[in-house]
């Protein structure tokens, strides 16, 4: 019987009962936050109330949980106990949980049946975690690609490690926690099937000559002559293991029998999965490409795979960037920002899918790839990159990733924060104000360069998923191209305002308050007020952008209410729509900093 040792060795009821435990607290939070349940108050607490959640008249929960700004809770995993009749134990099933809230909610049977999955791969997922035993203080000298194997996932939604489509060995093979290292596999593709795109200066042959050593290009086209074809007439590209076996023999046996569609073999480099999946490093050479490929799993709110007509257009949406940024010195030369370009990209339609109007979006996402930029190429000597999804981390022991950090960097927390907090937000914002220009800087997108455990620099990637424009009238967007604006989400002022305030601060930055809070490193008001006077600072400076501050206002009483969880539970559920699933609207939150909105002093 195959993983028989695995599965007994990570399943242990003390681990499985943590686990459960730890994420049931995360759903009656963010269930909480996202208006689907409405407990109530028992009794106070020292710090905090004791909450009640009624599911029958026999059977109710009762938890502790603090209030926290943002109109957010901290539900403390331990105290969640199930009372059912006269009998009161502790909670430990995610699970029963999510079934019990099935009505309550308002969850469809098919919705709750394929969340139960979800549910139970990412708690399997999560006991896998626990038998990682690094501390905290052992993470601060492990490598950027290294680090995202022991991150837990998405903070906000709650099943984030669902992966539907992926078996318990596609699991222990290819999921970033695991870390293992993976060679790609390589097709050739007829170029009237394909399209390729580069940025100015680089061509197909270029990219080759840097991806691939002289012997792998030639055992590539020695594989296409062998199938009796011109090599010449062909890309070679890179795919996933799991693509090819689940998803491209099954879609494209036509190419595959007319030898349009060639399969090469493995490449000779080894790269590591990161969090999102589906993005590669390569741990044979540093310098070379990562690589974005699709996966047609559903994990989070998606399917893994690449949006044909955002693949096709990633180059220039790189150049755009990029060329904003040559020609900004405070982008450049004081923020010294790094941006790592998605270079060139190849696309792979499936004629019959895309000859059908409407088609499931999955299925117009299958084949491809986009190389982007290392972010080692953008280091120098004493720099370290991690994700900022790496300082929401706490190990075994609780200890918090950022408390080592912190510690490291011999400062006080308020101002290694103050430090954080104008490293991240002076290229947001000078992005955004100047040139009605955002990106989605959320934990994965967003990489802080440390130096001496130091917030020091920003980098962002994934500009062609996460690019958006202002659909004011700005003399800088004039130059931009008819396909740029086709692709690129044009947005209303509250709508581009907040891919900042929910992809940052409500998506990132309220759990990072939450854990400096619970460790007594900062209060959460001053942290906020920190990051208030972030951008009062930045506003000071280019106080000729006042009207646009006023556009894209952060300090407004409270804006519409972005969710997640409830955009899989209730409104979109599995369903095969022809467009991706967006975060659901539902009321408003109250704005934290809508207290700073005048220069203090704390």
């Amino acid at each position: 019987m195959q993983y028989k040792d695995e599965v007994q060795t990570t399943l242990q009821a003390s681990n499985w009962k943590k686990v459960n435990q730890k994420l049931m607290a995360k759903m009656l939070a963010e269930y909480m936050y996202e208006d689907m349940i409405q407990p109530v108050v028992i009794g106070k607490e020292a710090k905090g109330h004791l909450y009640e959640l009624q599911i029958s008249q026999q059977k109710k929960y009762q938890y502790k949980a603090e209030s926290r700004l943002f109109d957010s809770f901290d539900v403390k995993w331990w105290t969640i106990k199930k009372i059912d009749g006269s009998k009161e134990i502790d909670a430990e099933s995610a699970v029963e949980l999510l079934v019990d809230l099935k009505e309550i909610i308002g969850m469809s049977p098919e919705t709750t049946g394929h969340l139960i999955k979800e549910m139970n791969a990412t708690l399997i997922a999560d006991a896998h975690l626990m038998e990682k035993e690094a501390t905290s203080d052992n993470l601060l000298n492990v490598d950027y690609a290294d680090l995202e194997g022991y991150m837990k996932g998405h903070p906000w939604i709650t099943y984030n490690k669902g992966r539907i489509g992926f078996g318990y060995d596609d699991y222990l093979a290819y999921s970033p926690e695991q870390q293992k290292k993976l060679k790609l596999s390589w097709l050739a593709v007829h170029q009237s099937l394909a399209s390729f795109q580069t940025i100015t200066g680089l061509s197909y042959q270029d990219l080759l000559d840097q991806e691939l050593s002289k012997n792998e290009k030639l055992r590539f086209a020695g594989e296409v002559e062998k199938a009796g074809q011109d090599p010449n007439e062909y890309y070679f590209f890179p795919v996933h293991e799991w693509q090819w076996k689940n998803v491209l023999i099954q879609n494209f046996p036509e190419e595959i029998a007319h030898r349009k569609l060639i399969p090469l073999g493995d490449g000779d480099d080894h790269y590591l999965p990161q969090q999102s999946i589906r993005t590669f490093v390569n741990k044979t050479s540093k310098q070379k490409h990562h690589v974005k490929l699709p996966m047609s799993i559903l994990n989070t709110l998606v399917y893994r795979g690449l949006p044909a007509e955002r693949t096709v257009i990633a180059p220039k949406v790189t150049e755009l960037i990029k060329g904003i940024h040559e020609q900004d010195s405070f982008l450049k030369d004081e923020c010294r920002v790094i941006l790592p370009g998605e270079n060139a990209s190849i696309n792979v339609d499936q004629k019959n899918f895309t000859a059908v109007e409407n088609a499931p979006y999955q299925y117009l996402e299958m084949l491809g790839t986009i190389w982007r930029e290392s972010i080692y190429t953008y280091l120098v000597e004493g720099e370290q990159a991690i994700t900022l999804a790496a300082l929401l981390h706490e190990d075994h022991n609780e200890k918090p990733f950022v408390k080592s950090l912190i510690e490291a960097s011999g400062l006080k927390t308020e101002d290694w924060m103050s430090q954080f907090f104008k490293v991240v937000m002076d290229p947001l914002l000078h992005y955004l104000y100047q040139y009605g220009t955002v990106f989605s800087p959320h934990g994965q997108n967003t990489i802080l360069v440390l130096k001496e455990a130091v917030p020091h620099r920003l980098a962002i990637k994934d500009f062609v998923d996460d690019v958006n424009i202002t659909d004011q009238d700005f003399p800088e967007l004039y130059g931009l191209s008819s396909d740029l604006k086709s692709v690129l989400r044009s947005e209303p002022p509250e709508g581009l305002t907040q891919f900042i305030f929910t992809g940052l601060f409500i998506c990132h930055l309220r759990y990072l308050s939450h854990v400096l809070e619970n460790h007594k490193l900062l209060p959460e008001k001053e942290f906020w007020a920190l990051l208030a006077d972030a951008i009062h600072e930045y506003q000071d400076r280019f106080s000729h952008l006042k009207d646009r501050f006023e556009l894209f206002d952060f300090f407004q009483p409270e804006l519409t209410k972005l969710c997640l969880n409830r955009n899989r539970m209730v409104d979109y559920g599995y369903s095969d729509g022809d467009d991706r699933p967006h975060a659901s609207e539902f009321g408003k939150v109250s704005n934290a900093l809508f207290e700073f909105r005048e220069r203090t002093n704390i």
